[in-house]
């Protein structure tokens, strides 16, 4: 049995593994949020499904293929997820105003109405749990998880 190497810097390798952890219970406590904020904008969306409600509300129309490089996933199952929140009554297609053969996805009223209100009930939760943090904290925790994110930018999308 071979013995791996020391590490080469022990205080980086502890920060790293700090890090991990501290990530593995935030990825947790983020999927069990995700599904109580899918169900806040209907009891049958998936929680996947939500990121793709925020690009529209911001886009406002997008084609499927755009979309999904958007959020960096395939279209297989963006295409997917597109169908069930149109069948929700969540999203709607229409013929894309620049390619006719191509269709473009926009929010329903119903879906911006409801995409609004579940985004106000997780901004109070925020605020509730991050009240008492200085501003200058939370614009920390943001520009470090803004440059983890962008770490991560290039990698390709999962099919």
């Amino acid at each position: 049995m071979s013995e791996q190497p020391p590490p080469a810097n022990p205080d980086f390798d502890a920060a790293i593994d700090s890090l991990e952890r501290q990530l593995s219970v935030l990825w947790r406590r983020a999927r069990a949020n995700s599904h109580r904020v899918a169900r806040q904008v209907h009891p049958d969306m998936e929680p996947a499904a939500y990121g793709l409600l925020a690009v529209l509300q911001r886009e406002e129309s997008m084609r499927l293929t755009d979309l999904a490089a958007n959020i960096g996933v395939g279209k297989p199952s963006v295409s997917r997820q597109i169908a069930m929140l149109e069948q929700l009554g969540l999203v709607h297609k229409q013929a894309d105003p620049v390619d006719g053969r191509a269709q473009s996805i926009s929010l329903t009223e119903t879906g911006r109405d409801r995409l609004t209100a579940a985004q106000l009930a997780r901004k109070s939760a925020f605020r509730e749990r991050l009240g008492d943090w200085p501003v200058e904290d939370l614009d920390s925790l943001a520009a470090l998880l803004d440059r983890l994110n962008q770490a991560y930018a290039n990698e390709p999308p999962l099919h």
